[in-house]
């Protein structure tokens, strides 16, 4: 099932020969045997423990025994099946936090069926490695009882003793007093990426270890008296700039990396020439629930997406809560089923006024039929329902065309090119909705006294080198457009993370309260950290303007110059100057302890003065 994963996913993979290739097969057998003994727990009880023979002679009983085997087993096959196609989207194992992510999704069970059409290859895979696994479960064996039941008992408990003790051994991982449980970043001993994980676990292992262990273990890597010396999320701007009041638009793309501009987006790419850009600018996670909170509350993904942690119900800022201290009225909009993502209970908990979602958009004949309202009305509809909000506004509208299954209105088959990956027609759709959004916008009372925030989400399907590594899986555009002042102009040398776009709001907009930021304002001055984080499992990863630090928690493992080897392909972790790495990790440091210190303890809003 391995090397069928890495046959479907080949292009996800480009750099494995074959001697890394065995490597990977090789470390995979440890996890599948953990998956497969945990698994096969009830079934080994029963055939291990020393029952009477009249029970293990029983025809009844053997069946149940063959059935404990196969029913765990073939939903282990179905899930590991199903992440063969959902790794391509979210370049990791699936862990629990995916049924949080979907509890509220209507169309689920649609989005499921869709997926077993589109990838009928993997759904025939499925069915023909189940049908196997049942016919040859189909025989079941009496055991041969001795005559003497005193010596059946004892062969039967030491052999229950020794394979226990096997089975316990199998299940952790290896044997040894210094032999830690395995676990998911054990994977990382055989890849040269954090990508190629997903080739070495599987699925129930990920499963089963994301349920047993704590999202969050903080770490001391300073004293709390240092910490705010190395990294501080509580900011306050001092009032030192002067409000304009204008309105504020986010407009977040579904999907939309920077490899698709100019090719596949030339409106996007003709309005980021003339907006505020920057040279480097990073997503925070690779799903649409880590975009929310980076891009709008500026906490970013480390580990886990804020939204299905068991902390998604702390206190929160958000750009919205924040304007509307000053007198900003605040909307939130997605066309998705209203629940859709849990982006509803997030809007709310964000602070936002209202939420429009499908259900207030009222016509279903304009549903994709998968995820949500085509962007085409729907932004029409963003348009002109910002008409309607009093003055100022902050608004936010989250695209959804752009994504699997990767289709467009019938109207517009054949339209938009095609390009080389299925997401290319749609890229170029969600475009064209984009640009007839702000034909619409522009002729609106409001528009010229707005500032436009553009970035994506994510970024989906990729193919060449300089983006399908770890930085380009994390490069979506970033950019600030205000149709009337002329300071919202050029391209900048710096970095920039979706989680400086809230305080870089808040700067502009003049807000003089302490608030909470895991970024920096990037609109005024070059940043007082030239940094930006992400979580590519199982390593933290940090940017500077030509470096690329990857650190698993405890050391670091790889530094790239991204500048010169934007493909990554040498690590000079050993031959980089200390004293160029030192900063960023103090940083990396200390951001990671902020960011789960105030997690588990509720502290994700900055503290009032008396």
């Amino acid at each position: 099932m391995r090397l069928f994963c890495y046959g479907v996913n080949l292009s996800l993979f480009p750099n494995i020969d074959g001697g890394h290739l065995w490597e990977i097969l090789r470390g995979g057998v440890r996890f599948d045997l953990t998956a497969v003994l945990y698994l096969s727990s009830l079934y080994l009880v029963l055939i291990l423990f020393p029952l009477p023979a009249v029970w293990r002679e029983n025809r009844i009983f053997q069946k149940v025994q063959v059935w404990s085997f196969l029913v765990p087993n073939i939903i282990g096959f179905l899930v590991n099946i199903a992440d063969i196609v959902y790794i391509r989207f979210t370049d990791r194992r699936t862990t629990c936090t995916f049924f949080s992510e979907f509890a509220n999704d209507t169309n689920l069970w649609r989005i499921v069926g869709q997926g077993i059409i589109d990838y009928w290859y993997v759904t025939l895979f499925g069915i023909l490695i189940i049908a196997l696994l049942v016919v040859g479960c189909r025989k079941t064996f009496s055991m041969r009882v001795s005559k003497y039941k005193w010596w059946y008992y004892l062969r039967e408990t030491v052999f229950l003793v020794v394979t226990a003790y096997m089975v316990v051994i199998g299940i952790r991982g290896g044997f040894g007093k210094y032999t830690r449980p395995i676990t998911i970043s054990n994977a990382m001993q055989y890849v040269n990426t954090p990508r190629e994980t997903a080739l070495v676990l599987n699925t129930p292992f990920s499963l089963m270890k994301s349920l047993e262990n704590q999202t969050y273990i903080e770490p001391t890597y300073f004293p709390a008296d240092e910490l705010p010396q190395h990294m501080n999320p509580e900011q306050c701007l001092n009032g030192i700039y002067s409000p304009p009041a204008d309105n504020i638009v986010v407009l977040i793309l579904e999907s939309f990396s920077k490899e698709y501009i100019p090719t596949y987006a030339p409106f996007l790419d003709s309005l980021l020439s003339q907006s505020l850009t920057y040279e480097y600018t990073f997503a925070s996670g690779r799903k649409s629930i880590d975009a929310m909170p980076s891009i709008l509350s500026s906490i970013p993904m480390l580990i886990e997406s804020y939204i299905v942690t068991p902390y998604a119900t702390n206190s929160v800022s958000s750009i919205a809560d924040c304007l509307k201290k000053k007198g900003y009225s605040t909307a939130f909009f997605h066309g998705a089923p209203n629940g859709s993502m849990g982006f509803q209970a997030y809007a709310r908990s964000a602070g936002f006024d209202h939420y429009y979602g499908m259900d207030e958009f009222g016509d279903k004949s304009q549903y994709d039929g998968t995820w949500a309202i085509w962007d085409e009305p729907f932004l029409q509809y963003f348009a002109n329902t910002m008409t309607t909000l009093p003055e100022p506004f902050m608004t936010a509208v989250f695209t959804a065309s752009s994504h699997h299954p990767f289709k467009v209105p019938k109207q517009y088959r054949d339209v938009f090119s095609k390009g080389t990956l299925p997401i290319h027609e749609t890229i170029g759709y969600a475009d064209m909705a984009l640009r007839r959004f702000f034909e619409t916008a522009s002729q609106q009372p409001w528009y010229e006294r707005t500032l436009f925030v553009i970035t994506a989400d994510h970024t989906n399907e990729l193919e060449s080198p300089e983006y399908t590594n770890a930085k380009g899986l994390y490069e979506v555009p970033i950019a600030f457009y205000h149709p009337h002042s002329s300071y919202f102009r050029g391209c900048r040398k710096e970095v920039v993370s979706q989680t400086d776009i809230m305080p870089s709001v808040l700067t502009y907009v003049g807000f003089d309260e302490p608030f909470m930021a895991f970024g920096e304002d990037a609109l005024t001055s070059i940043k007082d950290h030239p940094y930006a984080v992400c979580y590519n499992a199982p390593l933290y990863q940090i940017f500077s303007d030509s470096l690329l630090v990857q650190f698993d928690g405890e050391e670091v493992v790889a530094v790239y110059n991204h500048r010169k080897d934007p493909c990554l392909h040498t690590n000079i972790a050993n031959t980089t100057e200390p004293q160029r790495i030192a900063p960023m990790t103090d940083y990396l440091k200390a951001y990671i302890q902020q960011y789960i210190h105030r997690m588990v303890n509720d502290e994700l809003t900055a503290k009032r003065e008396e």
